[in-house]
């Protein structure tokens, strides 16, 4: 069957869902940027092309659509099903906690256990209500830096990535969501020049080397920069944790994003007395340790 023939013979919105799902399926993709199964990711990707509202998808179901609509369906779900691009990268947006953050490939797809966290207020494991200044280190597309400032509207937030194309993403999204954040170039901390904050977050890169061997092709659209971290994961780990202090205020609060790492983390640091938030849907993938906790 001809590509131009599927197109005429799919007319309905239901008949690209199907369409879509059988081919995800026969694809055997990999899902982890934002949908859970081929059945969510199908439906967002033709809502979004359509440009319809990505939450409701029953009224249109029986929608038959135009040529060049169909065209369109066609070539993204053949592009998420042949070369495997993450849909966000499809659509140039993806969502973290109902928030919209605009997204390119020079940045990861927002996801982050952080992020609940940050709206929760770090709830019951910190007060933020004096905190008056805050750092996302690694900030990529700006999304934790962002939900900082809307959590903590009075506070300074800075937000620090290595990457120029990443910041530009940054910018886009901080105009976007109309807070202010002062984005700064720079390889963790070495930019910053003995600024101190009262909370310090990050979602690091910390993929071992040979999960890295392992990842699916989704991720291998991701900049490799903001996933790899050397052998076991924690290259970008230990720096942060030899360098947090200097740049925490008194009581001030770090917290760190280490994907399945925490095995390899203790056996490094056996004496830091880390705190292991147990968060929905992510057991022991961040750390918190306050500054007094931290090694010189």
């Amino acid at each position: 069957m001809s590509e131009n023939h599927t197109t005429q013979i799919l007319t309905t919105v239901q008949d690209w869902l199907r369409y879509a799902l059988s081919r995800f399926s026969e694809a055997k993709l990999a899902f982890g940027h934002g949908s859970v199964d081929a059945y969510d990711e199908a439906a967002y990707l033709i809502l979004s092309t359509l440009h319809l509202p990505i939450d409701r998808l029953e009224p249109f179901l029986p929608c038959v659509l135009l040529p060049e609509e169909r065209n369109r369906l066609r070539s993204v779900i053949e592009r998420r099903a042949s070369e495997r691009v993450p849909a966000a990268y499809l659509t140039g947006e993806a969502f973290l906690h109902g928030y919209r953050f605009e997204i390119t490939p020079a940045v990861i797809v927002p996801r982050s256990f952080i992020a609940g966290m940050i709206l929760d207020h770090f709830q019951p494991w910190h007060d933020t209500s004096e905190v008056q200044s805050a750092l996302d280190l690694c900030t990529g597309s700006g999304c934790l830096a962002i939900l900082l400032a809307h959590t903590l509207p009075d506070a300074k937030i800075d937000a620090v990535d290595i990457s120029p194309a990443a910041l530009k993403v940054a910018a886009r999204n901080v105009e976007l969501h109309g807070v202010t954040v002062n984005l700064i170039e720079s390889d963790l901390f070495t930019a910053l020049n003995g600024k101190r904050y009262d909370l310090i977050v990050s979602n690091p890169p910390y993929v071992d080397a040979e999960a890295m061997t392992a990842l699916p092709d989704e991720y291998r659209h991701e900049p490799e920069l903001a996933l790899a971290s050397g052998h076991d994961g924690l290259d970008a780990t230990r720096i942060i944790l030899g360098n947090a202090k200097r740049h925490l205020n008194p009581g001030g609060l770090l917290a760190v994003e280490i994907g399945h790492n925490r095995a390899a983390l203790e056996a490094a640091f056996p004496h830091l007395e880390f705190t292991w938030p147990d968060l929905p849907g992510g057991e022991d993938m961040v750390f918190l340790l306050n500054r007094e906790q931290l090694p010189d």
